[in-house]
């Protein structure tokens, strides 16, 4: 074998390792959900649906190809990206998947068959709706995902919330819900609330890291009181 096959080899068989790694579709999700900020290993598990064991291992398999990193915080430990590249991977990798995969829009469009009048709002439009101060814009994620990163302006109200703090929203303007992205459902349970309760709502049909790979600002910190 020469130099240049050996080369060629070595290099493909370690990208692979990154394949490998994502083949799974728990680990898929396992990695969007960490897009959205780190987590300890049993939220981790109840949020994808798993036992902590098996959690752990997948977390072994994504960590041993350097996708996540891990750090013991007091008895728990927690996990998150290794790097924002990989956010970005995993976002492209969905935008390959719905633009070659004719099963994933049908899944989709069956899915949201009660919840397609709730049509996501542009967001060119939405940008001029809140420059004009038309607009308030809701994240509707747990407030640690907030913390993290977020759509700058954006106000906090977590789903669980919303009731209770409903009262606090004004009614003069128009309210644009968002949450982790294009498959998650959270925004469209928060425009279905405020709709029963008389305000003009949208979801924006984004999330943070399609946020900022389309150039857009995101701020982290306290959510608004």
């Amino acid at each position: 074998m020469n130099d240049e096959r050996l080369f060629k080899d070595t290099i493909y068989e370690q990208l692979a390792r990154i394949g490998k790694a994502v083949s799974s579709p728990k680990r898929l999700e396992l990695i969007d959900i960490l897009s959205q900020s780190s987590r300890p290993v049993e939220t981790l598990a109840s949020l994808a649906d798993l036992s902590v064991a098996n959690v752990s291992q997948h977390l072994k398999a994504l960590k041993s190809a350097r996708l996540v990193e891990s750090e013991k915080v007091g008895v728990q430990v927690f996990y998150r990206l290794a790097s924002p590249s990989v956010a970005a991977f995993i976002r492209e990798l969905r935008l390959l998947g719905e633009e070659r995969l004719a099963e994933i829009d049908q899944l989709v469009r069956e899915y949201r068959t009660d919840t397609t009048r709730f049509d996501p709002v542009d967001r060119d439009e939405l940008l001029r709706r809140v420059r004009r101060g038309e607009a308030v814009v809701l994240d509707v994620r747990p407030e640690e995902e907030y913390r993290h990163a977020h759509v700058a302006g954006a106000l906090s109200v977590p789903l669980r919330e919303l009731e209770a703090r409903i009262k606090d929203l004004p009614a003069d303007r128009e309210i644009v819900a968002y949450c982790r992205g294009a498959y998650c459902l959270m925004a469209v349970d928060a425009v279905e609330k405020l709709r029963a309760r008389n305000f003009r709502a949208f979801r924006l049909d984004l999330g943070v890291t399609d946020w900022q790979a389309l150039g857009f600002a995101l701020e982290s910190g306290s959510a608004t009181p």
